[in-house]
């Protein structure tokens, strides 16, 4: 089949029977029309149709043996592919203005990496390597799009999931048989899952590898259809407004979701590990399917950063303030959060290399500087939103004002410098969704954990770091004998 439009998509999403609950009701009938998915499921099929665009098509996807498939699943031999997955990925970050966390490309890229490391989940079980590259091929051949999950239920987090007043709170194995393995239990926190066709259960990577972490330890991925198999979602950020009133939120309301194992059996050619803490922990480092989501994250964070760019300057512009020094030290820092992310890319590809499994595989350092500094740097960035829009942030008057009979005064007094009262109070309310609704609110929230807790994160970058050469050159310089030349120092 190879790619798929957007109508295959919607299609897909309204003839399967998920188990999806919001405000505490079940979602009934297609969940196409349902007021808190419809609009983002718009936006997602937008994406696949991207992909058909004859303006498009050649970027954004590739052929092999007759058939195309989108570049999200290009296994990348040569730098030339990276960039043409890069190219591909950026197209569609910029398509939501970097808003949309989980296009379909960041989870195409783990897998993609994970159906070349067959021998990594073989020494679990010879079945697993062959489950992981059979389920690459359906994915790829039916275009189809997938959330993950990857944390446990917050109950107790000084102990582990065995040591759990209740220890069944956490998905969890509860049988094997002849047909699959049974998983009960809870997990959080699933994007997109409502509006995706499969769900990955990632393993935490926080095993401590003990027998009891055991039955905690597993990779797998089953359609979201599967019996037993529940989302319960958070309160909607899309509030059926315009476009006008919330020109983010009405488009790129993602949804973030618990999910349920109600006694859920996976199938075993859907398993992919299982009951081995060492191996559930270096999967995602080991398979090369951490450098390459993190490259399809940088080019959402260099779309966020330059959407942000767009709307602080326009800002600017409309309401005359780009001759203040303070005013232009501010944007400029945004600048440089856009051409740092760049720079990241460019060294990633310049230095990348084919991993263990012939995968070219971007530079990792490169990456993993990136993903450390920009959740401390998109909220500075959104401040700047706020410290620059002020005021002007909370006076803005909706659509249905534009269209009554105070208008007249909207139009005499919300007037900007260079932009009608109209024009300003759109560009207003754009700049307020990005930094002060509930959607935008989500947004730092969700940029500030996208790999996990910060700290924990600056720890594991400061004790894998090789600090050894920086050290070695201070001690040479402290002990340089007097009269040492230039060239006697390099030589040694």
């Amino acid at each position: 089949m190879g790619i798929r439009t957007g109508a295959d998509y919607m299609k897909r999403l309204d003839e399967t029977k998920l188990d999806v609950w919001i405000d505490g009701k079940k979602v009934e009938g297609p969940i196409s029309e349902h007021p808190a998915f419809k609009n983002v499921i718009q936006s997602m099929a937008g994406l696949y149709d991207l992909q058909n665009d004859p303006d498009y098509q050649d970027e954004m996807t590739y052929v092999e043996n007759g058939v195309r498939y989108g570049a999200s699943f290009l296994v990348p031999k040569t730098t030339e592919d990276l960039v043409k997955r890069r190219k591909m990925m950026k197209r569609w970050a910029d398509y939501a203005g970097g808003m949309m966390g989980r296009s379909p490309d960041y989870l195409n890229s783990a897998l993609m990496a994970m159906s070349q490391a067959g021998g990594y989940f073989e020494q679990n079980d010879p079945r697993f390597g062959e489950n992981i590259q059979a389920y690459y091929e359906y994915m790829r051949e039916n275009d189809l799009s997938m959330t993950h999950t990857l944390i446990n239920p917050q109950v107790n987090r000084g102990v582990s999931n065995s040591q759990q007043k209740d220890p069944y709170v956490a998905a969890h194995v509860v049988e094997k048989n002849e047909q699959g393995v049974v998983i009960r239990g809870a997990r959080l926190l699933a994007t997109q899952g409502p509006i995706t066709d499969e769900i990955m259960v990632f393993p935490s990577t926080l095993l401590k590898g003990t027998e009891e972490d055991n039955p905690y330890s597993f990779a797998f991925a089953i359609p979201n259809s599967t019996p037993g198999l529940r989302y319960i979602c958070r309160e909607t950020f899309d509030y059926g407004k315009s476009h006008y009133d919330h020109p983010l939120a009405s488009r790129f309301e993602e949804m973030d979701a618990i999910v349920i194992f109600d006694d859920v059996l996976v199938p075993w050619n859907r398993v992919f590990l299982l009951e081995d803490a060492k191996l559930c922990n270096g999967l995602h480092m080991t398979t090369g399917a951490t450098a390459q989501m993190t490259y399809q994250v940088l080019q959402k964070n260099i779309a966020k950063a330059e959407f942000v760019l767009g709307i602080t300057e326009s800002i600017v512009d409309a309401i005359g303030i780009g001759q203040f020094q303070h005013v232009q030290e501010k944007v400029s820092e945004i600048i440089l959060a856009a051409e740092t992310m760049k720079a990241f890319v460019r060294a990633s590809e310049a230095d990348a290399e084919p991993n263990q499994w012939g995968v070219m595989t971007p530079a990792w350092a490169p990456l993993n500087a990136a993903r450390n500094i920009f959740p401390k740097t998109y909220p500075r960035l959104v401040e700047i939103i706020q410290l620059l829009g002020a005021s002007g942030l909370m006076a803005i008057p909706g659509e249905n004002d534009l269209n009554s009979p105070i208008q007249p005064d909207i139009e005499k007094y919300l007037v900007a410098r260079n932009a009608p009262a109209e024009a300003r109070l759109k560009l207003f309310r754009l700049a307020w969704d990005a930094s002060l609704s509930a959607f935008g609110s989500r947004q730092v929230l969700y940029e500030r954990y996208f790999f996990g807790d910060p700290i924990r994160m600056a720890s594991a970058y400061y004790n894998s770091y090789d600090k050894s050469e920086a050290v070695n050159r201070v001690q040479e310089f402290l002990n340089r004998p007097e009269q040492s030349t230039a060239k006697e120092l390099l030589s040694k």
